[in-house]
């Protein structure tokens, strides 16, 4: 009996029915260890002496992996074939041989690129030894990691309160989206105007041809800059007389794509599919994993984390082959076509996605895979079949156009292009590039553009002129797509860190999503300005590609992983260092100057926009106070005004709070002579009374719009709650207001609901009574339990049904007693097993309430990524950060938020 060692449990299922009975196939779960989240983890001081450390679930499952293997004749190691599958393998190797019960049994590593019945006995017939300098290269990431968290992040603490933490490829991924932020910001547009002929031929076909030269000057895009000119050209070109001067028509082949990478998956799925990173990686790592198709458990695409972009001879014969029976011969290249990636850093050291087989056709694989599912097999199938068939043969017409006005003279020009042989667009047309400016986007439209025909010296029939004024625009702001791309460009992080370092940045609300498009939250600036402006080398991007390259020389065994973390603590613990005398004045004044289009913005009146609006003679600085940054007068405490530094949303996105930089002055209260005034806080619009920490608020309830605030309805909100009157029988106040859980009434400790907001504003004592006694004739019941949005499947340590449901506060995961919160960011519907196992098992640690194990089932789970740094692989059920935990309570700046109402602390009204 030979024991086998996978990551995950569906895994382990396929393959154990490719080995058969002489086999026990077992699944580590992921990561069986990790580095404790404490100081003195990692020792440089020791030589960089690691400890590590083995969780609950961890220790059950390596409990049971050394029983099987104590009663085995061999250890066979077949985890994942990149650098943190050869991780994993070493971890368990270590622990079995820390438990002496290997002995002298034989130990040997398999690698299997997809899970299929010949690839596993391929791999099985050819055993290795586990790869040393991959193990290094990741013992050095994982330091590597490990220290920047756990001395950066402190530091961020100390001088930037309200930053959560930093990361050797987070933080650099976050400039990257701040950088483009700055210079959107700094863009200053001008104004260009466009002139487009719509023109006939002799034979009646229109076409429009735009213009490119006027009385002998090439026009540039920016020549024609004002209307009276452009105007005067529209009217020089409405009385000239128009011919084709020459007519071109030039042959050219546009050749395919490679096959999918990690990052080009994900920029084509982001693009035509509409996923996140992390939903591509959740659903491909199912389909490598294996589906049940007809009854066979078989994994449909290749290891899906990887940087090559070549396909395996076999594959490229069976592609050819598929080609010529669903296209046809004519769609079969003369030769195989051979790929070389062009990414900075790049390892190629496995094949690029593609399916198992070109024979599983999509449209037979559609009734075994959810729709997702059938969507990105579809995507990677037809992408990397077309990376193997014909050219597309395209002819692109030029026409050149002359007018001419008496002596005036004028040049245009037509272009299109007529696709002659279809070639591998008739399988796969790449998407379209949103790192693109529109008006990059539209000469690309202009260039497919289908001419007439026209004949050199034809007369041409003028149709129409028309000028159209355009803007110079800004650089787009990155998708998640677009980001990656640029970040594969610049050679920053690996393949398989790119989804988890995106998603790291927005659970730590660093960058936010509008519309697809990420922009910078004020945090992420503020951490981004900090470390540029203190620790600018270790977020620089040649730097970190630098680093980057001699972690790959330490997998291919050129360079000694120690070797490399001494040359970078070096230089990094003295810069660590020498914060310790940087004073927070110099910080402030630091990213002042460095966010002074963010902080203080232009008011459009020529005023300084530093100058308080309210004193008049104070200086408007940014100030740090115990939950983050905030906007304040140097002549505090006189002067008590301050702004939230809000989130940078789009006008759309901010439309809630109606774009609310500054209070806005509503009127004086009769009773205390304080100004009412409405607000933006971290948690929305609020409105206040008076200045200070005393100042009493009240946030506006759901469906109040900002725009509909005025001084009436503010103080009905700042009055509550309020007094409905004295129950007739007990005597005591009934009070009407605004709870955590929405509005209510309260009569002698206990409460009852009310549907509406308008409600706690107009409702009488005789209903507030009859509302009080038909709550208490329910007898305080509880709430029946939410009903199941979907099922996952059997916990494997507690046993019973994993659901996902939507309760009061939002979704979550239950399995028996124990229910877990979803993130903020987490779609209900893309939750998986293994993120739900993973989400259960953290809760039930920290209540210390761990179910009994109903029944010894398994179930898979993933790898949550440490920071953004990890790859995103499967992992045990409880994870371990890369960071230190920081503080994850996030409230509004100092006078400057929207805190709840005086009765929040009261119980839930049931």
């Amino acid at each position: 009996m030979e024991v086998v060692i996978v990551e995950s449990p569906a895994k382990a299922k396929t393959i154990n029915k490719y080995l058969g009975s002489n086999y026990t196939v077992l699944a580590s779960f992921g990561h069986v260890r990790d580095l404790p989240a404490k100081d003195g983890s990692v020792r440089p001081d020791e030589d960089f002496s690691m400890d590590w450390e083995v969780d609950k679930p961890s220790q059950k499952r390596l409990t049971e992996i050394a029983q099987a293997v104590k009663n085995a004749d061999a250890l066979i190691l077949a985890t994942d074939p990149d650098r943190e599958g050869e991780a994993i393998s070493w971890h368990v190797l270590e622990v079995l041989r820390q438990k002496k019960v290997l002995k002298d049994k034989p130990v040997s590593r398999v690698v299997f690129n997809a899970i299929t019945k010949k690839a596993v006995l391929d791999a099985m017939a050819n055993p290795r030894e586990i790869d040393a300098p991959l193990v290094d290269a990741y013992l050095a990431r994982r330091a590597l990691d490990y220290l920047v968290g756990f001395n950066l992040s402190p530091v961020l603490w100390r001088k930037l309160p309200g930053a959560r933490s930093a990361g050797r490829v987070q933080s650099v991924a976050l400039r990257l989206v701040c950088d483009r932020e700055s210079e959107i910001e700094r863009f200053n547009s001008e104004e260009y105007w466009q002139i487009a002929a719509k023109l006939a031929t002799p034979r009646g076909d229109d076409f429009e041809a735009r213009l490119t030269g006027f009385e002998g000057e090439r026009l540039q895009r920016l020549s024609i800059n004002n209307e009276a000119r452009a105007f005067a050209i529209r009217d020089m070109l409405n009385g000239a007389s128009f011919r084709a001067v020459s007519v071109e028509a030039k042959p050219t082949k546009r050749n395919p794509s490679p096959p999918f990478t990690t990052s080009s998956l994900q920029q084509a799925a982001s693009a035509k599919l509409g996923f996140g990173a992390s939903r591509t990686m959740q659903i491909a790592q199912r389909l490598y994993e294996g589906m049940d198709i007809g009854g066979e458990t078989v994994g449909l695409i290749t290891y899906m984390r990887t940087d090559g972009v070549q396909m395996a001879p076999e594959a490229i014969d069976a592609a050819r082959s598929a080609i010529a029976e669903t296209f046809g011969a004519r769609y079969v290249p003369e030769k195989p076509r051979a790929y070389s990636t062009k990414a900075k850093n790049a390892q190629e050291a496995h094949e690029a996605i593609r399916p198992t087989s070109f024979m599983r056709h999509p449209k037979d694989m559609e009734r075994f895979l959810d729709r997702d599912q059938a969507r990105l097999y579809d995507l990677i199938w037809k992408r990397a079949i077309a990376s193997q068939m014909a050219s597309a043969e395209i002819e692109r017409t030029t026409a050149e156009i002359v007018a001419e006005n008496g002596g005036q003279k004028a040049q245009l020009r037509a272009t299109g292009s007529v696709i002659r042989f279809e070639g591998f667009i008739g399988a796969y047309q790449d998407h379209r590039d949103d790192s693109k400016t529109t008006i990059e986007q539209e000469s690309d439209d202009d260039d497919s553009a289908r001419l007439p025909e026209i004949t050199a010296q034809d007369p041409l029939k003028k149709l129409s002129i028309d000028p159209s004024q355009h803007f110079t625009e800004p650089p787009p702001r990155f998708s998640e797509a677009s980001l990656i791309k640029r970040m594969e460009e610049l050679g920053i992080g690996r393949p398989s860190t790119y989804a988890a370092t995106l998603q790291t940045l927005q659970d730590r609300q660093y960058i936010v999503q509008d519309k697809r498009k990420l922009l910078p939250d004020s945090k992420g600036r503020l951490v981004t300005a900090f470390l540029h402006n203190f620790f600018e080398k270790y977020v620089e991007y040649d730097f970190t590609a630098d680093l980057e390259g001699k972690l790959d020389g330490i997998s291919s065994g050129e360079l000694s992983w120690k070797e490399v973390l001494r040359e970078f603590w070096k230089d990094f613990s003295a810069q660590i260092d020498g914060t310790k005398e940087l004073r927070v004045t110099d910080v402030l004044d630091a990213l002042n100057e460095e966010l002074a289009p963010l902080v203080f913005p232009d008011r459009g009146d020529g005023t300084d926009p530093r100058a308080c609006p309210r004193c008049g003679n104070g200086k408007l600085s940014l100030k740090l106070g115990k939950f983050g940054a905030f906007v304040g007068c140097s002549n505090y405490p006189e002067c008590g005004f301050t702004r939230q530094l809000g989130s940078n949303l789009s006008a759309e996105a901010a439309e809630g709070d109606g774009g609310l930089n500054e209070p806005k002055d509503l009127g004086v209260d009769p009773e205390s002579g304080e100004p009412v005034t409405l607000r933006s806080g971290r948690f929305g619009p609020y409105v206040q009374r008076g200045d200070g920490k005393e100042a009493k608020r009240s946030s506006l309830p759901k469906g109040w719009q900002v725009a509909d605030i005025d001084f009436e309805k503010a103080r009905q909100l700042l009055s509550l709650p309020r007094e409905v009157g004295l129950h007739p029988e007990s005597g005591k106040p009934i009070l009407a207001g605004l709870g955590r859980y929405g509005p209510f009434l309260q009569h002698d400790g206990a409460y009852a609901n009310l549907e509406t907001v308008e409600d706690v504003l107009t409702i009488g004592l005789n209903r507030a009574v009859t509302v009080i006694a038909e709550k208490k004739e329910k007898g305080g019941r509880s709430r029946s339990t939410p009903a199941a949005l979907a099922t996952l499947g059997e916990h494997p340590d507690f046993g019973g049904t994993i659901t996902v449901r939507e309760g009061r506060f939002g979704p979550y995961v239950n399995v028996g007693k124990v229910n877990a919160t979803l993130p903020k960011s987490k779609d209900p519907a893309s939750v998986t097993l293994e993120e739900a196992i993973q989400l259960l098992n953290e809760r039930a640690e920290k209540s210390g309430k761990t179910p009994k194990k109903a029944a010894p089932k398994k179930a898979s789970t993933k790898k949550a990524a440490a920071d953004g740094e990890a790859a995103e692989k499967p992992k045990r059920a409880t994870t371990r950060k890369a960071a230190p935990k920081t503080a994850d309570k996030e409230a509004a700046a100092p006078r400057a938020a929207a805190p709840k109402t005086e009765l929040i602390k009261a119980k839930k009204a049931t």
